[in-house]
């Protein structure tokens, strides 16, 4: 999820877990304690693209990190706050708390979380959030507001309670979201007669009504939208031919082995203006696909030049957004 999204969640659990004892600093602690993983974003600064694209979400991410981090962070804090009457058992249930919540909710997107690093490098993603929901952060972010507002720890910890169950239902509500897309996808297939070995969905940008889809074969990828609106039963697909071809001669390049590891096997190659050969990571999607089945995907490495990959997963992802796009998107998500 996105960092104000984990700084609202920890702060919200701080209150519940410890604003009893420490006041409006439990907020603070929980705001920090969820921050902790993703203080793997140091190594965008010294790594290479494709390199931070493992280490992002990586060991930070994983069960090992959490445990060592919840132990560590655990002493520390009981030392800074020895005065005060919070047992070391009680400041470790603390920080394992914030910290395993982080890497569980994040696990929720499409990017993969390495839960097992370093003994296996599987990321566990269930593709079922877009990384920024308003609609899952908004209710956070009133608790959030809530204990900045109220005096009171009774009434912080009841707002922050509030934040906290409205987010979860609204997240099982988008785990069946995503069940119900998922059969509806699998019937047309069958109706249109579309071979496939597997189905990628996930969410499009900013809401869980929407979700972007990719059926996979030996050849290529079929990829469209499925809105949970949607009353038709088929569906309109673009093919995508995989192109493994174009990779010939560049197999033992380091950023092609990382590319391949990261997409887990949901990539096309092909060739823009002539000499450029690119990596679409199909798991991120199209930048405006409902109005435009042709459109780029958001994750595109371009292996012909390296230097020129500083962002690349979501590499204009609303660069063509106006209005026109909007409305379409509207459109789209209320269904056919």
């Amino acid at each position: 999820m996105d960092t104000l999204t984990h700084i609202a969640l920890g702060a919200s659990l701080g209150e519940v877990l410890l604003g009893k004892r420490l006041g409006r600093r439990a907020a603070l602690a929980g705001a920090f304690a969820n921050s902790i993983p993703d203080l793997d974003f140091v190594m965008a600064f010294f790594l290479d693209a494709d390199d931070n694209l493992l280490a992002h979400r990586g060991f930070t991410h994983s069960i090992l990190f959490a445990v060592i981090a919840s132990v560590l962070c655990a002493l520390i804090f009981e030392r800074w706050f020895h005065r005060r009457t919070i047992h070391l058992r009680s400041w470790l249930g603390f920080f394992a708390a914030e910290i395993f919540l982080h890497i569980f909710i994040d696990a929720f997107n499409n990017y993969g979380t390495a839960w097992f690093e370093p003994f296996d490098h599987f990321r566990v993603s269930f593709q079922t959030v877009f990384v920024a929901d308003p609609f899952f952060s908004v209710w956070l972010g009133i608790g959030l507001l809530a204990l900045i507002i109220c005096k009171t720890h009774q009434w912080r910890k009841r707002w922050a309670i509030v934040g906290l169950v409205c987010s979860s239902i609204y997240l099982v509500y988008c785990v069946w979201n995503k069940g119900q897309v998922d059969r509806d996808v699998k019937m047309a297939l069958e109706e249109q007669h579309i071979p496939y070995n597997n189905i990628f969905s996930t969410p499009a940008p900013l809401n869980n009504w929407l979700w972007f889809v990719a059926a996979g074969s030996d050849s290529g990828f079929y990829v469209g939208y499925r809105s949970v609106f949607d009353k038709e039963r088929t569906m309109d697909l673009k093919f995508f031919p995989k192109n493994q071809w174009m990779l010939k001669g560049l197999e033992d390049r380091d950023d092609v082995k990382n590319l391949m590891r990261f997409s887990q096997g949901y990539y096309t190659l092909e060739r823009w203006g002539g000499d450029t050969l690119v990596f679409n990571d199909l798991r991120f999607g199209q930048t405006a696909g409902w109005e435009d089945s042709s459109a780029r995907f958001a994750f595109h490495y371009y292996l012909s030049h390296p230097d020129e990959n500083k962002l690349v997963v979501q590499r204009g992802r609303f660069a063509s957004w106006d209005r026109k796009t909007l409305q379409a998107f509207w459109r789209r998500i209320r269904g056919r």
